[in-house]
């Protein structure tokens, strides 16, 4: 059986930068292990499969995979799924919906690029990490809790400077860290750190941007800003608070298309 396959490069509007994703359109959906096996063959960060559900309203059931398990919400492979499906596949739509683990998410053609709809993420304060210096090489101000931890730092050139340990991380009862702090050429910065899940660093993570919209709207008294996130490769997304959802907004290129033979 043959399996198309690309591969997006989310949140970036050229080659090698951004947030590389695979994506998997599937006529039905295969056994949870042949997903699993070939999410961790691409060894990307995810690995997004979708199938039609229903051809008129546009809607998909859409599912991420890391190489080491399945997670309830993916920002740059949703992001990827639905440039696969603008540019690629040539639906004739301005708006998709996924259905998925996290509900209904919705992504428009706009100005901005495209959009997705997402849940906020409510979080609550809680107390820093002890030997978080250790694990970080710099020292936090707050640290805020939800499926992820955040972890707000007092400058840009804090979230460069960070050297984690991926093993102390990975301790930790969370499926990510997102370090944060102020812009100095945008609202805010972060980093994404996921090691339990199977990956070290994230290069750019839509779903993080789900609890830091919320955070930094507050912080800063604005409902759109812009946002960087320091990996390697970098990446930019602009979010908007809107009430209890997050609008996450980027471009996307493909790298590479093919087909998955299995």
């Amino acid at each position: 059986m043959d399996i198309p396959i690309y591969q997006i490069d989310a949140f970036s509007d050229q080659l090698f930068s951004g947030n590389p994703a695979a994506v998997c359109p599937l006529q039905a959906w295969l056994p949870d292990d042949k997903l699993q096996a070939i999410a961790a063959e691409n060894n990307l960060s995810e690995t997004a499969f979708f199938v039609l559900l229903d051809n008129t309203e546009n809607t998909y059931q859409l599912r991420w995979f890391t190489p080491a398990t399945e997670v309830d919400l993916c920002g740059h492979a949703t992001l990827a799924s639905a440039y696969v499906l603008f540019e690629l596949l040539g639906i004739k739509a301005d708006r998709i919906c996924f259905h998925s683990r996290s509900g209904p998410l919705y992504v428009m053609k706009t100005p901005r690029g495209l959009t997705m709809d997402f849940p906020a993420t409510a979080q609550t304060t809680v107390a820093i990490p002890e030997h978080v210096e250790q694990g970080l090489g710099q020292t936090p101000i707050a640290a805020f809790a939800a499926s992820n931890l955040m972890l707000v730092f007092a400058s840009e050139q804090q979230i460069i400077d960070l050297s984690p340990d991926f093993r102390w991380l990975a301790q930790l009862p969370y499926r990510g860290i997102i370090a944060t702090a102020p812009g100095t050429a945008c609202d805010f910065v972060s980093r994404f750190f996921a090691p339990a899940c199977g990956i070290d660093e994230d290069p750019v993570t839509g779903s993080a941007h789900c609890a830091l919209t919320p955070y930094w709207a507050a912080q800063l008294g604005k409902q759109l800003l812009s946002a960087r996130q320091l990996s390697r490769r970098g990446g930019a997304i602009t979010c908007e608070l809107a009430g209890n959802r997050v609008l996450l907004s980027g471009t996307a290129v493909c790298y590479l298309s093919g087909h998955i033979h299995c």
